[in-house]
């Protein structure tokens, strides 16, 4: 199996619970994974704006719809990504460094600041969805996921020798990085046509706040590791649903 077909069966496997047989998995398998993880996310995306839009033809309330949609995608990813959110707000929120704060992470048992950071997600997500079209949240599932392709280039160390942040730490080069990103934020221009601009400027704003996590994350914790990628996403597709919902 080629190397690409390795990873794009390792970027499905991994972030979704689409029936797909698992592959290979070693880092040139993972540099492909999280290079064609906003593909998945568009591809996940789409899944949910037909359930938006099945819902609100079937004459479901606007809220009711949207939190539907949210539930389902949280579904749809095994709700790995609110679990790294919650485990890395406690790491953070316990003002350890280094293996101390990576202790914090490692317990199975979620504090105060996770729950609260889930509850904030999902509420903010919900009501986002609530008043944006189908498009806009394929654009967001995909933005989330480009969180993943700029945590995992080059120059961003994993925080621990083993896991899933090791295997898949500084495995896309950092001109692939900057070209997935460009293609992700021309795209989304599409997403608002009625204010082009708006879709472009959602995205860059949610890569800028994922880049000050990611900075904070790597003095904090020495580096990413599977958690800190479940943050990203969440934090990045909420920044951008909230983005999209503006006017």
């Amino acid at each position: 199996m080629s190397d690409a077909a390795a990873g794009a069966r390792l970027a499905v496997t991994t972030l979704t619970v689409l029936p797909v047989r698992g592959g290979r998995v070693d880092r040139a398998a993972a540099a492909w994974a999280m290079s064609l993880a906003p593909a998945v996310g568009a591809l996940l995306g789409a899944i949910l704006a037909a359930l938006l839009w099945a819902l609100r033809s079937a004459g479901a309330p606007a809220l009711v719809a949207a939190a539907v949609t949210v539930a389902a995608a949280a579904l749809l990813t095994r709700g790995m990504h609110l679990d790294g959110l919650a485990d890395t707000t406690d790491a953070l929120g316990s003002y350890r460094r280094g293996d101390a704060a990576l202790e914090v992470m490692k317990k199975s048992d979620i504090g105060p600041f996770g729950v609260a950071a889930i509850a904030l997600a999902l509420l903010i997500q919900a009501a986002a969805v609530s008043a944006v079209a189908s498009p806009a949240v394929v654009l967001a599932w995909a933005a989330g996921r480009l969180a993943i392709t700029v945590a995992c280039s080059r120059g961003v160390p994993a925080a621990r020798p083993e896991g899933l942040g090791a295997l898949v730490a500084g495995t896309v080069p950092r001109l692939a990085t900057l070209l997935i990103a460009a293609v992700v934020v021309v795209a989304a221009a599409a997403a608002t046509p009625g204010r082009p601009w708006q879709g472009p400027a959602a995205v860059v704003t949610s890569l800028a706040v994922v880049l000050a996590l990611l900075r904070h994350c790597v003095r904090r914790f020495g580096g990413i590791t599977g958690d800190v990628l479940g943050a990203v996403v969440e934090v990045a597709t909420t920044v951008t649903l909230a983005g999209l919902s503006l006017g």
